[in-house]
């Protein structure tokens, strides 16, 4: 016995999927996000500042839209408070 994948369309709407279910776009928005988080560790290392914080504030976007593509609430949950916990940093001082 074998499991497919069974499309389920409803009648008044077409079965094309929104382009960020596409798996191609989710495999660029992680990567994408992932490069940029190591750019800002690798500025953080060599003290770069404050482009360490943008580039940690892209990687934390990138992987926060992952959480929304991926349907993941532990991963919108981390990132969300990791932009949070950036953006009053930077907005103290």
């Amino acid at each position: 016995m074998t499991v497919e994948n069974i499309e389920c369309t409803m009648p008044d709407r077409p079965s094309r999927r929104a382009f960020w279910r596409d798996p191609r776009v989710a495999f660029m928005v992680k990567w994408i996000a992932s490069v940029i988080q190591i750019a800002g560790y690798a500025a953080t290392a060599f003290g770069v500042t404050p482009l360490n914080l943008y580039l940690f504030l892209g990687g934390v976007v990138g992987w926060l839209a992952m959480g929304f593509i991926w349907n993941d609430r532990a991963i919108m949950l981390i990132h969300f408070v990791a932009l949070g916990a950036m953006l009053a940093g930077m907005a103290s001082g």
